[in-house]
């Protein structure tokens, strides 16, 4: 009987590593804190691990620091990436018609400064930017829900954070993104209509809008939409739920836990349809964190 080879494990986690200035990040992580989300992903030894909301900065120095931990743990990750980021960057404008310039709600993507909060990958396998969507215009999205009144036509771009397309060395390629919360907004909704196309743009895109996809696609992100609970456009999640060239290995599992709402489900990970699922799983909540680690082991072909 032949042996199997072992399965590719991904995961993701919205965890606790967003600082109120940059820097910041950095310091608590050489200072020691971070303890429980080293020990956190130890106990799951993903290949590959997708994390939103962490700080961003230019050398990924915190992000090197990150590893450094985790390799004291005893999980080597050689390979990493992130980008800068749309939270912080500043559009010039008033975007949130407060009446004042610079603000977090007049970044292309909320932020107190440029890289709060973006996505960063780990990985034990080398990683290769195959598409980036992070300065796509929203109108420019096909069937964008952008508006006609939209403060910010021509400058607004629709990754509140980030959208790469990144491929994994002998596995498939990630569709990663981490999207704004359908809500602090108005009765326009434009918190809700963007987050919906955020969703969207990866249908677009397994269409062949932006050329041709990549065989063997897996989404994995920060959604900040369940598909039947809170607020928001459901009917997006739901349509990426179902779409015949992906798979769900984890239906109805709740990913957060919210005062206000209760559990919900914001980050997934769903392979393409002509991968195997092995295993997947969601983590039980850890002291501190809101957010619970989501991961999937896949054979590969």
């Amino acid at each position: 009987m032949p042996l199997l080879a072992e399965p590719l494990r991904l995961a993701i986690w919205n965890a606790d590593l967003s600082r109120e200035g940059p820097g910041l990040l950095l310091r608590d992580l050489r200072d020691g804190e971070g303890a429980g989300l080293v020990a956190e992903v130890a106990a799951v030894a993903p290949d590959v691990l997708l994390l939103t909301d962490i700080d961003f900065d230019h050398d990924l120095v915190a992000l090197g620091a990150l590893a450094a931990r985790l390799e004291a743990a005893g999980l080597s990750y050689p390979h990493r990436f992130a980008q800068r980021p749309n939270t912080g960057v500043p559009t010039g404008l008033d975007l949130d018609g407060d009446g004042r310039l610079g603000g977090p709600r007049d970044a292309q993507g909320y932020g107190w400064f440029s890289g709060q909060g973006g996505m960063a990958l780990l990985s034990t396998r080398p990683l290769q930017l195959e598409a980036d969507f992070t300065a796509l215009l929203w109108r420019d999205l096909p069937r964008s829900r952008m508006r006609g009144g939209d403060p910010a036509p021509e400058v607004q771009r629709l990754s509140s954070d980030a959208h790469w397309v990144i491929g994994i060395e002998g596995g498939p390629s990630l569709l990663a993104w981490n999207a704004t919360p359908p809500v602090f907004d108005g009765p326009e909704d434009r918190n809700g209509r963007r987050n919906a196309d955020e969703a969207a743009l990866w249908r677009r895109y397994l269409d062949g809008a932006f050329g041709v996809p990549p065989d063997l696609p897996v989404l994995i992100g920060n959604a900040n939409l369940d598909p039947e609970r809170g607020e928001g456009l459901r009917e997006e999640m739901r349509g990426l739920l179902k779409d015949p060239r992906l798979q769900d290995p984890l239906p109805g599992e709740a990913t957060v836990a919210w005062d206000q709402t209760g559990p919900m489900r914001v980050s997934y990970i769903l392979p393409a349809a002509g991968l195997t699922v092995r295993d997947a799983g969601v983590r039980p909540a850890v002291e501190g964190q809101r957010h619970r680690l989501v991961w999937v082991a896949l054979d590969l072909p």
